[in-house]
C-alpha cells in the first residue's frame, strides 16, 4: 500500500470507502492516479464479521449521534439513528442485502413524467437511461450481478416460495429471486452464497460483493492507494480561487491532520457528505461548501418503505437463506390511476428473532405483541421500497446544539412524508397482505419504516447551477475540483434499490476526473 505525504497536492483525496468512494479509488489506481482514501471506521474481514446482530451492529454501524426531526415516525422511535449505515472500511456494502436494479428510462425524468406535484422539488436528471446502460453492464459484470452476463439466479428459500405462491396467484408476472450482487456460483475468486443469512451482518463466505474486499484489494496492489482507517474527515479548505486544496481530518488518535488534494470527492452517504460541505464554510463560502444555490443538504430522501409480515400454518424459517433474493417488480411502473406517481417493489425480507422484536412496533407490548414472537418460526415477510419525492424542506443540517466527539455539529436529519408517499405505502400494504392471503396467511401485519439504510439525495445533479449542487458528472458546480461520489448526487430516487447506480456513476465519475487531468483541467 502506498504512503503519500501529507503536502502531497498531486494525490485525489476521497472521503468515504463504499460503493460510490471505494470503487471510485480502484477505477482511478487503475487508471495510474495516486489516490488517499479517509475512511472514518476500522478495517474487518470476511474473519471477524460476527453472526449475531446486536453485537454485528455494535461492530459495523455508524453509531455517532445524530439528532431528528420532522414528522416521520423514526424521529419518534430512534431520535438518534435516523439511518443504518456502516462506519467501517467498505461502508455500507458490508450491511447491503445485494440488490442491483438498474433504473428504469422514466425515473430519470421525473419531473418530465410526473409534472408539478405540489410541495415536491421534482427535476430532471442531466443524465439519460441510454448514458448510463454502459456503465450499468460495467458495473454489473465487476459486481457479479445475477440474471447478467450468464449468471444464474440465486435458490428460493422458503421466504420467496411464498412470495412467488402469493404473487403469481394475484396475477403478477415480473417474480424472480432477484438481480443480486451475490455469487451464484464461485466466481472473481470468491465463493458462492452458503444460504447462511446472516447477509445484514457482513458476508463471512465473501460471495455478496463489498468493496472491502473487492475493490479496495485490488487498488491497493496497484501500489497507488493510501488507506487510512478511522480516520474522520472535518472540513475541506480551499484556496484563493476557491478550487479545493487540502482536507482537514482527525487520525485514529484524535490529531487533527491536513492532507493536500489535487481534487477532493466526497463520498460520505447523503448525511454525512453534506454536513462535510456546511462544516466547510468560509469567508468565499458563508453557507456551505459548493453552496451557493441554498441546496446542500436539501432534498433528502430515503425511499418510501415499510414491512409486511405474515403468519401461516406451517413453519416458514424465513430467516434461513440470502435475506433479500425475491422481488415482485409489477408494482414498479409509473401509473397514476393507483393514485401517485412513481413505483415501488416488494423484496423479501427477514430478521433475526432479536431485531425483529426491536423492528416490529418500537415501543408495543402485550399479548398481542408476544404472540407475533412466539409465531416467529411460521411468519414470512417482505419489504417495500418505493421512488419517494424530493421536498425542499427533507434536509440535513448541522446541529450547533450538540457536539460529537471532535467538537463539531452533528448532522440534524429532518424528514416529513408527502402525500404521494403515504398513498404509496398504502397501496403497497394493502398489496402485499393481499399477496400473503393468497398464499394462505392466516393473518398479517404491517410495520413502520425502520432507520433508514437508503439514503439518497442532499447534494444532487442539475443541468442549471442554481437548481442543484453538482453537473452530470458529480463535479461541483462552484468547485472545479470538488466531488460528490455517492448516493447524495442522486437527482430524484427512483423505485430500485440504489447502490448499482452509485457504482455506474463512480465508473462514469473516474472517466471524467482521468479526461479532465490528462487535459490538464484538473
Amino acid at each position: 500500500m502506498a504512503k503519500y505525504d501529507y503536502k502531497d497536492d498531486s494525490v485525489v483525496v476521497i472521503i468515504g470507502s463504499g460503493a460510490g468512494g471505494g470503487t471510485l479509488a480502484n477505477e482511478l489506481c487503475q487508471k495510474g492516479i495516486h489516490v488517499v482514501v479517509l475512511e472514518a471506521g476500522g478495517r474487518e474481514s470476511p474473519e471477524s464479521f460476527i453472526q449475531d446482530e446486536w453485537k454485528s451492529f455494535g461492530q459495523l454501524a455508524w453509531l455517532d449521534k445524530r439528532t431528528t426531526s420532522g414528522s416521520w415516525r423514526v424521529a419518534r422511535d430512534f431520535p438518534n439513528l435516523p439511518a443504518w449505515i456502516c462506519k467501517t472500511v467498505g461502508g455500507t456494502t458490508t450491511h447491503w442485502a445485494g440488490a442491483s436494479l438498474r433504473f428504469q428510462e422514466h425515473e430519470f425524468k421525473a419531473r418530465t413524467t410526473y409534472g408539478d406535484l405540489p410541495g415536491s422539488n421534482l427535476l430532471d436528471w442531466p443524465i439519460s437511461l441510454a448514458e448510463m446502460e454502459p456503465y450499468y453492464a460495467r458495473a454489473e459484470a465487476k459486481m457479479g450481478v445475477t440474471r447478467t452476463n450468464g449468471i444464474p439466479g440465486l435458490p428460493g428459500n422458503n421466504n420467496f416460495k411464498i412470495m412467488y405462491a402469493g404473487a403469481t396467484r394475484l396475477g403478477y408476472k415480473e417474480v424472480s429471486t432477484g438481480h443480486m450482487a451475490i455469487n451464484s456460483v464461485a466466481r472473481d475468486g470468491r465463493a458462492p452464497c452458503i444460504q447462511q443469512g446472516f447477509c445484514f451482518q457482513g458476508c463471512k463466505a465473501a460471495a455478496k460483493w463489498s468493496t472491502l474486499y473487492t475493490e479496495i484489494p485490488r487498488a491497493e496492489a496497484t501500489g497507488r492507494l493510501d488507506l487510512r482507517v478511522r480516520c474522520q474527515a472535518a472540513r475541506i479548505e480551499h484556496d484563493r480561487r476557491g478550487k479545493a486544496s487540502a482536507v482537514v481530518y482527525f487520525d485514529q488518535d484524535g490529531k487533527e491532520r491536513r492532507q493536500a488534494a489535487r481534487a477532493v470527492c466526497v463520498a460520505g452517504n447523503s448525511i454525512e457528505t453534506p454536513r462535510l460541505l456546511l462544516l466547510s464554510e468560509s469567508a468565499k463560502f458563508k453557507h456551505g461548501l459548493a453552496n451557493s444555490s441554498g441546496q446542500v443538504g436539501r432534498n433528502y430522501m430515503r425511499h418510501t418503505t415499510g414491512s409486511v409480515y405474515a403468519v401461516f400454518d406451517k413453519p416458514v424459517h424465513m430467516y434461513r437463506g440470502t435475506t433479500m433474493a425475491g422481488i415482485v417488480q409489477d408494482e414498479a411502473k409509473h401509473d397514476p390511476a393507483r393514485g401517485f406517481s412513481g413505483g415501488y417493489e416488494l423484496e423479501t425480507i427477514s430478521l433475526g428473532l432479536p431485531f425483529y422484536a426491536a423492528f416490529l412496533d418500537p415501543g408495543a407490548w402485550g399479548a398481542n405483541f408476544t404472540s407475533f414472537m412466539d409465531d416467529y418460526a411460521r411468519t414470512a415477510g417482505l419489504w417495500i421500497v418505493g421512488e419517494d419525492l424530493p421536498q425542499e424542506t427533507n434536509r440535513i443540517t448541522l446541529n450547533a446544539e450538540v457536539k460529537d466527539q471532535f467538537g463539531l455539529p452533528v448532522a440534524n436529519v429532518h424528514y416529513d412524508d408527502h402525500p404521494n408517499d403515504q398513498a404509496m405505502r398504502d397501496h403497497a400494504f394493502k398489496r402485499s397482505s393481499a399477496l400473503y392471503e393468497a398464499a394462505g396467511a392466516r393473518r398479517t401485519f404491517h410495520t413502520p419504516p425502520y432507520p433508514s439504510t437508503h439514503n439518497l439525495g442532499t447534494c444532487r445533479m442539475s443541468h442549471k447551477a442554481d437548481d442543484g449542487v453538482c453537473d452530470r458528472h458529480g463535479r461541483a458546480h462552484d468547485v472545479p475540483n470538488l466531488f460528490i461520489s455517492d448516493g447524495s448526487q442522486f437527482t430524484s430516487s427512483a423505485a430500485e434499490n440504489p447502490t448499482l447506480t452509485i457504482v455506474s456513476l463512480a465508473i462514469r465519475q473516474a472517466e471524467t476526473i482521468t479526461d479532465l487531468m490528462s487535459r490538464k483541467e484538473l
